[in-house]
């Protein structure tokens, strides 16, 4: 646990934590000193919160890894939002549910080039609800990978959350595992694998981001299900 503590935290972060701790100052000096412990733990969230750890990204090509952390909530065939300029046909989908206790930094999938932002806004609903991915608040993002195909990947605001962050742009060379976003405060992530291609993990599944490899877009091995123990 305190190994989660030591770590950077995201630029985002910095301006939430001060105004946790004056705030928490002000309220044990002025109101009532017992809020003052009350406030101490809302900072500490607040620092948990923002976290942004190093991550060891697999490099083979051909691999898609996680955009979040957090436990795959969804895996199934989807139509991808429609800013997002793939068609009609369902693609496979996999959805990554991130509590307010996981990292909250999100991560590029694989390689390629970025060419298509969209911000749609719209609802708060629960990111573990399947109409989140039509009706929530998201940011869309598509790109295209080195052999051409194209996966696409979904920053999705969910309850509690309020505020997405991309970093990227259309024409952006990224690399998988690479940082480009951050939604706060509880959120969802979704990937829509390029047509035949299979997921590798299956629902309840903690994934790591940068880390968890979801897909290999040069295997030709079926769907893997999952099993609890």
């Amino acid at each position: 646990m305190l190994a989660n503590f030591l770590v950077p935290l995201h630029r985002d972060g910095w301006k939430f934590v001060a105004a946790f701790a004056i705030a928490t100052i002000l309220l044990g000096e002025f109101v009532w000193s017992w809020l003052w412990l009350v406030g101490v733990v809302a900072t500490i969230w607040c620092v948990y919160f923002f976290r942004d750890p190093s991550r060891v990204t697999p490099q083979r090509a051909g691999l898609v890894v996680s955009p979040a952390d957090g436990l795959v909530s969804q895996v199934g065939m989807a139509v991808p939002p429609p800013e997002l300029d793939l068609g009609g046909d369902s693609l496979m989908r996999v959805s990554v549910f991130l509590s307010v206790f996981d990292v909250h930094v999100n991560r590029v999938p694989a390689e390629g080039v970025i060419d298509v932002v969209a911000y749609h806004p719209g609802r708060f609903l629960s990111a573990a609800d399947d109409k989140a991915s039509e009706e929530n608040e998201r940011q869309s993002l598509a790109m295209t990978l080195p052999d051409g195909r194209r996966l696409a990947f979904v920053q999705i605001a969910g309850l509690v959350a309020r505020r997405i962050l991309c970093d990227l742009k259309p024409q952006q060379s990224v690399r998988a595992g690479e940082r480009f976003g951050l939604i706060r405060f509880g959120s969802r992530a979704d990937v829509y694998l390029p047509p035949g291609v299979q997921p590798l993990v299956a629902p309840g599944q903690r994934m790591v981001a940068g880390e968890t490899v979801i897909a290999d877009l040069t295997s030709n091995e079926a769907m893997r299900p999952g099993h609890e123990h």
